[in-house]
């Protein structure tokens, strides 16, 4: 079974943004696509990239938007990015040392995109790649996300109108006129073996303007997101939770496989997919009560549950102790 490429929600975020502006029917598309409805109100979860994609491209050609990928990142900005992510740039002393470090903890963000850095002459290739995807079509709205991304970390160290000189994409994709001409100094190039944008090497040594005086945070506290199935379903199903529990047969279409495919892969580690959802159900609910103030309902509703007793039977049925028990012997995070 192929690997469920993850990625986190406030990447989805600002697509949802873009077609809401323009009135398209964005959450019945996020449904048909199987997408977790409301991106943008839980950045920190995340969706399958592969359904995003073509939901992107269907509402791209549906709503006669050209370049929606580029639409998207203009949305976006560093805040975009994890928390953690953003402390690893704040307190990295030079910007060769963020880029080393994007490199290492970029799986906070997506669990199958790699990037790596390679010397030409004098300039440095920012490279990325989504593992799997080789030969996938519309790969530009997630490569879009990809290159820019970078670009907005350094333009933490080399001022807010940096750009690159060349912006290269994977996807066979050129950008319409109307996109180059907001980069004016870059050129664009398609179907190269991966995707990358340069920067003089010259600029690697640049101080950090935001380096605090406090250190930063060590590499263990990084949480990266697993690529086996039943990691990467853990990190998945807590987005659809406040909308309703996805079925066995809606998470196999979306991992592209087979329900029973599925279920033997769960066999293999010693879990039912109803037990793994009682897991995650009982893990949100959990983090849910030990994190915020909100009450017992409103986690039963966050959690999938119809009515609070019901969730509280089943949290009971796992932790021993009711939730209200559990908050009060938690210490509050």
């Amino acid at each position: 079974m192929k690997a469920i490429v993850l990625a986190r929600c406030a990447l989805l975020a600002p697509f949802v943004d873009v077609l809401n502006d323009v009135g398209a029917p964005t959450e019945r598309m996020l449904s048909r696509f199987g997408l977790p409805a409301h991106p943008q109100q839980k950045p920190n979860d995340y969706f399958p990239l592969i359904p995003a994609l073509q939901f992107a491209t269907t509402a791209q050609s549906s709503q006669g938007l050209a370049d929606l990928g580029f639409r998207a990142v203009q949305r976006m900005h560093f805040g975009h990015m994890s928390e953690q992510l953003q402390a690893a740039v704040r307190h990295a002393p030079t910007l060769f040392n963020v880029l080393e470090q994007w490199c290492r903890l970029i799986p906070i963000e997506d669990n199958l995109v790699r990037y790596w850095l390679e010397r030409h002459d004098d300039r440095l290739r920012v490279c990325n790649s989504i593992s799997g995807t080789a030969g996938m079509l519309h790969l530009e709205h997630t490569q879009w996300l990809q290159n820019v991304m970078m670009i907005y970390v350094i333009r933490q160290f080399a001022g807010q109108n940096w750009a690159p000189t060349t912006i290269a994409f994977e996807a066979r994709y050129t950008p319409g006129a109307e996109t180059q001409s907001r980069w004016p100094r870059t050129r664009f190039l398609s179907g190269q073996k991966v995707s990358w944008i340069d920067l003089p090497v010259s600029l690697l040594s640049l101080r950090n303007p935001a380096t605090s005086a406090v250190s930063g945070p060590s590499e263990r506290e990084f949480r990266h997101i697993g690529t086996d199935t039943v990691t990467a379903l853990k990190m998945m199903l807590p987005s659809y939770l406040d909308e309703r529990p996805l079925s066995i047969a809606e998470v196999a279409e979306i991992a592209g496989t087979s329900v029973r495919s599925l279920q033997r892969e769960l066999a293999s580690a010693g879990l039912t997919y109803s037990r793994l959802l009682d897991q995650v159900r009982f893990e949100r609910g959990a983090e849910l009560l030990r994190k915020t103030d909100a009450r017992i309902i409103d986690v039963a509703f966050a959690t999938g549950y119809a009515d609070p007793a019901h969730f509280a039977r089943a949290f009971r049925r796992i932790a021993g102790i009711t939730p209200r028990e559990f908050r009060e012997n938690s210490p509050r995070a």
